[in-house]
């Protein structure tokens, strides 16, 4: 089911007694749900939450310059904790990632499709195997995959072997101007073409693919319309039916805040509960995860009417279900377990061929596997990878050796249970020599 916002409890009361004082309501008949909105109670809302944000923005304003580029690098809280061997090793960790990222050679390239500009990010030897990123609504490849890219163990799987290709949505990349609402907005089917452009640009016959939700249905569509250009499939908490009622009203919702509110505090609320878990959001008595404070600050960069754009684009989607289930496309799905979207991605795994599909659910995540448990995704991309013989140990020769070489590998670590995992094997081909 998809996710209800709850308004805070005291904003409630308060709104449900002015109801109240003048009859329109019957006392104690409003509840804390979205349902107030419908009762014309969110401008006086919005109009509260854009007085306080007026007040804070001026003090919030410079310290937000100052972190804005740190986050972008790293994506995660600038506070170190000194005297932490645990967390010094971890920031160690997180520097070299970092490292192996900024060293691998990124040009960010402004293409001209048939439905207009789209930004593609490259890191890598463009000689490799080509996979391609499609993130989520609201988020571009700094938000939305640098916790997999930037842990140290997905650097040498993925970096050593691919050149990566990060598509951004139409105006989602960093510094993105608005897009004129004089432009007709793309549909689903634009932006799968827009993806197969892209392919032409760099002179790319086939390549593996990596989405994720709203990213990982275009993906999904581009394999069914340019099947011989897609070597496999990496879905994480896809979507792939046309979206119900629910989740259509609650889009519409959303669509209507960001055309006249902006990017403002109760679309980021909303968009952050499409994201992540209940554990990483924190509550009254828990604190924001980093990634969730980070993913946040990052949200304010974007621009409200290119993000309504592509909501409206994925707000108008089909069921493609059946036409995937036809090519025999090789692929891997990802779910976390509190994801919105788990029962989708149960769907679409029910309609695959198993022979053609892996099923890997996440526990205690939502649906940003990729930034709350990118450890989850490794074991199970090696074999998914290995299988087309893009991953292999290298030999002991004096090179260094891969981290994920299954010689290499505790046998306690191969424990679904020990990884949090509910995980369903993945047939390979293993070539290993002596």
């Amino acid at each position: 089911m998809y996710p209800r916002f709850t308004l805070p409890a005291s904003l409630t009361c308060q709104l449900g007694q002015e109801r109240e004082s003048v009859g329109e309501v019957e006392p104690g008949s409003l509840s804390g749900s979205i349902e107030p909105i419908w009762f014309g109670l969110l401008p006086i809302y919005m109009g509260q939450e854009r007085r306080r944000e007026g007040e804070d923005k001026e003090r919030e304003e410079r310290e937000r310059e100052r972190e804005r580029e740190r986050e972008r690098e790293r994506g995660i809280s600038s506070v170190r904790a000194e005297g932490d061997p645990s967390r010094n090793e971890w920031w160690n960790r997180v520097a070299l990632s970092v490292w192996m990222w900024r060293g691998s050679r990124s040009v960010e390239h402004l293409i001209q499709t048939r439905h207009g500009s789209v930004s593609v990010a490259v890191y890598g030897d463009q000689e490799k195997t080509a996979l391609v990123t499609y993130p989520d609504i609201a988020l571009n490849h700094v938000s939305c995959f640098q916790g997999l890219f930037f842990c140290p163990e997905a650097a040498s799987l993925l970096l050593h072997n691919f050149c990566i290709y990060h598509i951004s949505p139409p105006g989602h990349e960093l510094g993105a101007a608005p897009i004129s609402l004089d432009i007709p907005v793309p549909s689903v089917d634009d932006l799968a073409d827009q993806v197969a452009d892209v392919l032409d640009f760099f002179s790319l016959s086939s390549v593996m693919c990596l989405g994720v939700t709203a990213g990982a249905y275009i993906l999904t569509l581009f394999a069914i319309k340019y099947r011989k250009r897609v070597l496999g499939l990496l879905l994480v908490s896809p979507l792939c039916k046309a979206p119900s009622w629910t989740e259509w009203l609650y889009n519409k919702v959303m669509s209507n805040l960001l055309y006249y509110y902006g990017m403002c505090g109760l679309v980021k609320e909303c968009l952050l509960q499409r994201y992540f878990s209940k554990e990483v959001r924190g509550s009254g008595q828990v604190l924001e995860s980093d990634i969730v404070q980070a993913c946040r600050s990052l949200l304010d960069e974007r621009q409200n009417t290119n993000v309504w754009r592509l909501l409206q684009s994925i707000n108008g989607r089909s069921d493609i279900t059946e036409a995937f289930r036809k090519i025999q496309c090789r692929t891997l799905i990802f779910v976390g377990e509190n994801s919105p979207f788990h029962s989708e991605a149960i769907h679409l795994t029910s309609k695959l061929d198993r022979r053609y599909c892996a099923f890997v659910e996440v526990k205690a995540c939502g649906s940003l596997v990729t930034e709350e448990q990118p450890h989850a995704m490794l074991i199970p991309m090696e074999y998914f990878f290995t299988w087309y013989g893009l991953f292999r140990p290298c030999q002991f020769n004096g090179s260094p050796r891969s981290p994920l070489s299954p010689l290499c590998i505790s046998p306690e670590l191969l424990s679904p249970e020990s990884m949090g995992l509910k995980l369903k094997p993945i047939k390979t081909r293993v070539s290993l020599q002596a």
